[in-house]
């Protein structure tokens, strides 16, 4: 439908609306409540559209002016939710700037809706300006792309405009092709896009026809019951559970199926720091395995049931390997490989609640060569702990201002922060100090961690995402991870949740430190620029200049006022100042220096 077939200029601009209105309105029928929109003439329909439905009251309305912070604020929506959001940009290299995001999405099977508006057909590979190969960004890592007409969206029947809506709606969540995940509409508009006031006043009148009641989620096709799998409850196993990436649906069913499966064998439960699972009342859950560089025969098993993707540790991943081949890992609806270690040979992706049901009935308790072993690995755990918490106890030096210690910092505020606070932490040191040092004793809470491509993209938008979704949140970041996602400050003026920012600011990138590439004493390679790359930012007046206040507390008497200050904010920041070097150093002490289990006699 060109501009020059005869029909008035006000004509297709009211077309162009109508069709960006019917499918957004079909999506919004469907369940989508978030729409995050970033600015755009192409996308002018849609973002009239979106801002009529606002009117309303029919779906809440974000804005941002950059693509990559608003694809990761829905992406921070869909992990607290459950739920997808959708993000709406122009045409060119807007659409570039959501791939971080759907990698993300991909590999942490979290519903995401993207939509770009596109140039028709007419105009591509003709050297038009700001006409680019988008359709083919986001391939590599969406669940499905979803086209409009290539002549203009505005070409479409109501009925097709639905379909579509219905399709990619349906395709951001899990069902029989894969788990839940991005998708990708891409829309083209031809001109004239932008309708007048008289327009706009009409359709902002006219109620829309709802869609006909047409199921929206993809049918489910559970796999074919595996049962056991080789597995013997009445022998002594382990339980390994990596980060969780199921919807916040199926949490209770999932926590329910394994105090169930523990309760009837035993097992001891190796709790990854971001599978949510520590500080359970009733869940018997250990945290000390990562400092366990050999642990002895004694604590072995040669069965073990995985939930999940594979843990970080390295120790943990050293003792799955000594454990040998009798390994189960059941996945919450994610059919893909997720053994990189090639030491379990059987993967069903059914979910841990529904493998439990299928099961026969079970002992009524745990035989005795099961309360044997995992007495073994509570009496481990509590003397590391009891360790931990000698070497690791007390602030940063009180009243004499000297940094804090990252590790001792893992371990106090996973005491301090209040329970049920969901949590979310940032790649790189944060999130491996989580995972080391912090006990199993410490207040339950939801925790939000991106681990999938493990990138720092977006750190702050995801946070104030989940914050959103939540009602509120803490981010527990490195000051690399905020300063690479600083436009996440701009969500303060809009953000309806709470979100409490905790900065560890060691002056650069302190993971590097634990890598072997520093020259003692400094020699031909100039590690500082080359890899930890501090940056002259000073985080307070940063944050200050969006609006938000900030805090630097010194000792931990101070930084429990400051984070009760903080919470009662809509958005605070926390600066605890650190010394990478010497944390490195003080991670390599503490890993050297665990005490290990004492073998049987």
């Amino acid at each position: 439908m060109a501009p020059d077939d005869g029909l008035e200029q006000d004509v297709l601009a009211a077309a162009n609306l109508r069709a960006a209105l019917i499918l957004l309105g079909a999506l919004v029928e469907g369940g989508l409540g978030h729409l995050v929109l970033a600015p755009g003439s192409r996308s002018g329909p849609l973002a009239a559209a979106a801002g009529l439905l606002q009117r309303r009251r029919a779906l809440a309305l974000h804005t941002a002016i950059d693509e990559r912070s608003a694809a990761f604020f829905a992406l921070g929506l869909g992990r607290g939710s459950g739920r997808a959001a959708a993000v709406i940009t122009t045409s060119g290299t807007a659409v570039a700037n959501l791939l971080p995001a759907a990698v993300e999405a991909d590999f942490g099977t979290i519903p995401l809706l993207l939509i770009s508006a596109d140039r028709p057909a007419r105009l591509k590979h003709c050297g038009a300006n700001q006409t680019v190969n988008q359709e083919r960004f986001l391939l590599a890592s969406v669940r499905w792309l979803g086209e409009g007409d290539p002549a203009g969206l505005a070409a479409m029947e109501a009925a097709s405009l639905e379909q579509l809506a219905r399709r990619a709606l349906a395709a951001t969540a899990a069902g029989p092709d894969g788990p839940a995940g991005p998708v990708h509409l891409n829309l083209p508009f031809e001109e004239p896009l932008h309708a007048g006031a008289e327009a706009l006043e009409a359709l902002a009148q006219t109620p829309l026809a709802p869609a006909p009641p047409v199921p929206l989620a993809r049918p489910l096709t559970a796999p074919a019951p595996i049962g056991l799998a080789g597995l013997d409850p009445r022998r002594p196993g382990l339980v390994v559970a990596g980060p969780w990436r199921g919807c916040p649906q199926a949490w209770p069913g999932f926590l329910a199926a394994l105090r169930r499966w523990q309760q009837h064998c035993g097992w001891p439960l190796l709790a990854d720091g971001l599978s949510g699972l520590r500080g359970i009342p009733g869940l018997a859950s250990l945290a000390g395995y990562d400092l366990l560089a050999a642990p002895p025969a004694e604590l072995l098993a040669d069965q073990v049931l995985r939930l999940g993707p594979l843990p970080a540790s390295r120790p943990l991943q050293q003792l799955l390997q000594r454990c040998g081949g009798r390994q189960l890992l059941i996945s919450e609806g994610d059919p893909r490989r997720l053994d990189p270690l090639g030491c379990c040979p059987q993967q069903w992706c059914g979910g841990l609640e529904a493998w439990v049901e299928q099961l026969p009935p079970a002992p009524p308790q745990p035989s005795q060569a099961n309360r044997r072993h995992a007495a073994a690995w509570q009496e481990a755990d509590r003397d590391l702990q009891a360790w931990l918490d000698q070497q690791l106890g007390g602030g940063p030096g009180d009243g004499g201002g000297a940094p804090w210690s990252e590790p001792a910092l893992a371990r106090l505020l996973a005491r301090m922060l209040p329970a049920e606070l969901p949590l979310v932490i940032a790649n790189s040191s944060p999130v491996r100090d989580w995972e080391s040092f912090t006990p199993a004793d410490g207040p339950w809470r939801p925790i939000h961690a991106f681990r999938g491509a493990s990138g720092i993209d977006g750190t702050l938008s995801l946070a104030c995402g989940v914050a959103e979704a939540a009602g509120r949140a803490v981010l527990l970041t490195g000051d690399l991870a905020l300063l690479h996602d600083s436009n996440g400050w701009l969500w303060h003026h809009q953000l309806g949740g709470r979100l409490t920012v905790v900065l560890i600011d060691n002056g650069g990138g302190g993971i590097f430190e634990q890598l072997p590439i520093r020259c003692q004493p400094e020699g031909p390679l100039d590690f500082e620029r080359l890899f930890a790359m501090p940056q002259a930012v000073d985080p307070l007046a940063l944050a200050a200049a969006h609006g938000v206040p900030g805090r630097a507390p010194l000792g931990s008497e101070a930084l429990e006022r400051d984070l009760a200050w903080a919470l009662d904010l809509p958005m605070a920041l926390l600066l605890l100042r650190s010394d990478r070097r010497r944390d490195a150093e003080r991670r390599r002490q503490l890993r050297r220096m665990a005490p290990v289990p004492a073998s049987a006699p």
